[in-house]
């Protein structure tokens, strides 16, 4: 099975709007990654996201390319500081694919946890908009690939 991992696009500074939603590029990035995951053909059951306005701007671009059966729905736990292991142990028991957006660094620290079983190690240096694909095979985790909105934008996203 697979998980998808996104850190929201780039939002807007605090100072600029408080609220933090998507730049432009923001909007821009995520389109291109949305669009070429769509001709990819990924599937998800459901796109997940923390709440926050940019996870959720993001979500909602990523899941009007994807169609994910269950919706885009906001979850709690997916929080920047929020603790990893919870949502770990939803996915080593998930029998269907879903897509999470949320922040740093728990995006980081989320893939650390399901990769090598420490929160602390940096496997993957995520980036705004980036799927990062996460396969499971007997109970192991590993990255199997990763598409920057930089990918996307050379791919003709």
């Amino acid at each position: 099975m697979n998980v998808y991992l996104v850190q929201h696009a780039e939002a807007k500074a605090k100072d600029v709007d408080p609220d933090r939603p998507l730049s432009e590029r923001g909007r821009r990035d995520a389109g291109r990654v949305a669009a070429v995951a769509g001709r990819l053909g990924i599937e998800v059951d459901q796109i997940r996201h923390s709440g926050k306005l940019r996870a959720e701007q993001t979500a909602r671009i990523l899941g009007e390319a994807l169609s994910p059966r269950q919706g885009v729905v906001a979850v709690e736990g997916l929080g920047p500081v929020d603790d990893v292991e919870p949502v770990a142990n939803d996915l080593d028991t998930a029998s269907a694919p879903v897509m999470l957006v949320g922040h740093l660094p728990f995006m980081e620290r989320l893939i650390g946890e399901l990769v090598v079983g420490d929160p602390d190690e940096a496997i993957v240096d995520v980036q705004n908009a980036a799927i990062t694909c996460l396969s499971e095979n007997d109970g192991a985790w590993q990255v199997s690939w990763i598409l920057t909105p930089e990918m996307a934008a050379t791919i003709g996203g």
